[in-house]
């Protein structure tokens, strides 16, 4: 199959198969286009678009999200995860509002946070009908079944044979159409578990089907053994209703939201609650969770604590603040402690 040919097999493709009412897809701007693919990002399409819908709303521009404060977006961005992604769109739209246009070259866009040669590309050849090669996981999956190529995908010497081959297949003409179908073609025929091979425009010519490969490409990961970390979490609540809540570090896991303070164990919340002269009127510990990040399992046990020391609401940007339970849902909080939080927070024990 030459390259022309199998350019020409993806685009007819995409004619009759491929997705066109994606909500990024609409009015295409570089700022919905940058905005969709760091949302798709290890992240399903179908869990994407109400998030993105919502964000655009609340964010019609990159200058909107440029003036909005952090806390806004973090709180628009709370249940897709990754959360460094939205810190780094937030950091990233104030460098193009200074700079006074969207950057439409690689060496511009690659030098911006949170923005890889991947991304670029898609931003350039769907946004501005420039020709540049992608190698997102859905392209890789296609590549390395297509060309049988084995081995790991995260080892530099496949990585780099990888995009070789999609910048040897990626057309000079009509890039936008391709760059979207080829991004389809991984999403709905050549998914991860059962592809559809009968209904893949490649299959005549695609190698681990000939060969009876396609379910031992990609070349999985190594297996590694995931560590374990323990904390204790404190849900404190006073008689007027509010919570206690603390801003974590701006980066590192859940990087710049509110979530409950962190302990190591109950002894040493108590200890706390005696130096910062809060009074116990009831402890309760919950049965302990455990959440899993990509590189570790978190296991947390949540103390209850009921204190009746009076202490004004605080609404402003602090290290630790009280919160009304009305005004939890406007916090952007990780995913895991917003629902302990509404399995959790009863009216008159709040």
């Amino acid at each position: 199959m030459s390259t022309l040919e199998f350019q020409q097999s993806i685009l007819n493709w995409h004619n009759l198969k491929g997705r066109k009412d994606l909500p990024w897809q609409q009015d295409i701007t570089p700022y919905r286009v940058w905005l969709s693919e760091i949302m798709l990002q290890q992240t399903q399409v179908t869990t994407v678009i109400p998030y993105f819908n919502t964000f655009v709303q609340q964010f019609p521009t990159v200058e909107a999200l440029a003036k909005a404060p952090i806390d806004a977006v973090l709180h628009r961005w709370s249940g897709l995860g990754y959360y460094a992604r939205a810190r780094n769109l937030h950091k990233t739209a104030q460098r193009i509002v200074e700079l006074g246009y969207f950057p439409d070259t690689l060496e511009a866009l690659v030098a911006l946070p949170g923005i890889g040669v991947s991304t670029a590309g898609a931003i350039l050849s769907i946004a501005f009908n420039k020709s540049h090669p992608i190698l997102d996981g859905n392209v890789k999956r296609v590549l390395a079944r297509f060309k049988a190529v084995s081995g790991w995908p995260g080892q530099s010497n496949i990585i780099k044979q990888l995009w070789e081959f999609s910048a040897q297949l990626t057309p000079i003409d009509d890039v936008a159409t391709y760059t979207q179908a080829m991004m389809d073609l991984g999403a709905t025929v050549c998914t991860r578990s059962k592809p559809l091979c009968d209904q893949c425009p490649l299959q005549e010519n695609c190698i681990a089907q000939l060969t009876g490969t396609v379910a031992l490409l990609p070349t999985p990961r190594p297996p590694k053994t995931i560590p374990i970390r323990q904390v204790v979490l404190l849900l404190m609540s006073n008689d007027e209703g509010a919570i206690l809540l603390e801003k974590r570090p701006p980066t590192g896991i859940w990087g710049g939201l509110w979530s409950l303070p962190e302990f190591d164990s109950i002894e040493a919340i108590e200890a706390w609650c005696l130096l910062k002269n809060r009074p116990i009127k009831l402890l309760q510990a919950l049965a302990p969770l455990r959440h899993t990040f990509s590189h570790y399992h978190l296991d947390y046990t949540t103390v209850r604590v009921k204190t009746d020391n009076p202490i004004n609401f605080v609404m402003e940007a602090n290290q630790t603040v009280w919160y009304k339970r009305e005004h939890i849902e406007r916090v952007g909080l990780p995913a895991p402690i917003k629902l302990l939080l509404q399995q959790n927070i009863e009216d008159k024990h709040g």
